[in-house]
């Protein structure tokens, strides 16, 4: 079998079982999370462009943006899926080096409420999104991380299968929307290594066009289904021409939904190993950031491209700046949306550190990667004494995760002030009652 008709057996297959209680619940985790990531996204400028281009495919249509206004589907999907990555708030799967929900979660919205789907229909078909791009990621590796931003490559394929599933495609359907989605893939990594306003829109435009490649695969449109393994066709146009052998492995039997990793800071993911040490070496030892002569970070090579700004201008490069986001939380005691105001971002102190730390790439670390994202974090103090930390992962990985409540915390937290308190209290008992519920939220 071909790679895509491979992953489209397992979308057949899983539509005719029961999801296990546990992968179940992950996805629930998965849409909490989502939720909380896309309200500050709405309010971003990103967003707000990108709505006021789009005005005339909103306020009507049968889908919805995150904050209830009509939409037609592929523009509820392009605004929603640009904005749950908007904020730098969503969630990731290390292996693949990609935020598997933006895209995933916004096709499937957009699908499951144009097709009046079931919370349970939508649970099974984001699993399915998770679990087929995400291996699609893995075998990709670092060769196509390096130039292409995999949220809007691998994504694309996320969003397919997952709005493919709710449309109704039997097996064959989605095998071609899987290949017409290679077709539409796309996101450079240097689309974000100065100005970085544009960098969501990868995610958006994933979402956007996996439902269209669902959408034309309903109406009987086909494509190359040797399209990942073929001489011309993705692996090798894209990377380096990888190993699909082992694609389908575990598929069907380890669910990657149950090794998200959940953001736990705001910004770049590539800096929160450097935060977590920093930290973890400040309230073991008690020292203030006035304390500090000097750091060093060693890190893995993708923080040294993805978070490189030395002299952030505003919040969009300080969310992509190591020094910039160790030095906050050191300063302030956490890195939330606040770190990223104006006042904050030239906020003294926070610049007065950051012209002391100093950071370069550590072979261990970068080893370990992407199974691990991890840093060493070197303290020296003023008074001579030396700390030394490896932070091995990062609070919010799998194997140091965040709790419901945690999530919970973090939805009322971020989408409160869009929706208030009571409207996200029964938005969460929704959320975590999708199996059992007649129609989307």
């Amino acid at each position: 079998m071909r790679v895509a008709e491979v992953f489209a057996r397992f979308a057949a297959d899983i539509k005719s079982q029961a999801l296990p209680p546990d992968v179940q619940h992950h996805a629930k985790r998965a849409l909490v999370d989502w939720h909380a990531a896309v309200h500050p996204g709405l309010e971003t400028p990103t967003v707000r462009v990108l709505a006021t281009a789009l005005a005339d495919d909103l306020d009507r249509g049968p889908s919805r943006l995150a904050d209830g206004r009509a939409a037609l589907p592929r523009a509820a999907a392009l605004i929603n899926g640009t904005a749950a990555h908007a904020a730098e708030l969503d969630d990731s799967f290390r292996e693949a080096m990609y935020h598997p929900g933006a895209a995933t979660i916004a096709a499937a919205l957009a699908a499951g409420q144009c097709a009046g789907a079931t919370g349970a229909d939508l649970l099974r078909a984001v699993v399915t999104g998770y679990e087929i791009s995400t291996r699609i990621g893995i075998t990709m590796g670092r060769a196509h991380y390096r130039y292409w931003h995999n949220t809007g490559t691998i994504g694309t394929f996320g969003a397919a299968a997952a709005a493919g599933s709710l449309l109704g495609l039997d097996e064959t359907g989605v095998a071609h929307a899987l290949a017409l989605a290679a077709t539409f893939t796309a996101g450079l990594q240097q689309a974000f290594r100065d100005e970085t306003m544009g960098k969501a829109l990868h995610a958006g435009r994933a979402a956007e066009a996996g439902l269209l490649a669902a959408q034309l695969a309903t109406g009987g449109m086909r494509s190359t289904l040797d399209v990942f393994e073929g001489e011309a066709g993705l692996g090798r146009a894209m990377g380096e021409g990888p190993d699909w052998s082992q694609v389908d492995a575990t598929l069907g039997s380890a669910y990657h939904v149950t090794r998200l990793t959940f953001k736990n800071h705001v910004g770049c993911g590539h800096a929160f190993a450097a935060i977590d040490g920093a930290q973890a070496l400040q309230h073991r030892h008690g020292f203030t950031h006035a304390d500090i002569d000097r750091i060093h970070l060693g890190v893995y090579q993708a923080t040294r491209d993805i978070a490189p700004h030395i002299d952030p201008l505003d919040g969009d490069q300080a969310r992509f700046s190591l020094p910039y986001m160790v030095a906050t939380a050191l300063v302030h005691g956490s890195v939330r949306l606040a770190a990223f105001e104006p006042a904050r971002v030239h906020d003294p102190a926070t610049r007065a550190l950051m012209q002391r730390i100093s950071s370069s790439l550590d072979a261990d670390v970068d080893a370990d990667f992407p199974a691990r994202r991890g840093a060493r974090v070197d303290v020296t103090l003023r008074d001579g004494r030396r700390f030394v930390h490896r932070q091995v992962d990062r609070k919010g990985d799998p194997e140091l995760p965040l709790s419901d409540q945690d999530l919970d915390d973090k939805l009322m937290e971020l989408a409160g002030p869009a929706l208030g308190n009571a409207a996200c209290r029964t938005l969460l008992t929704q959320l975590w009652s999708l199996d059992t519920c007649a129609r989307l939220p």
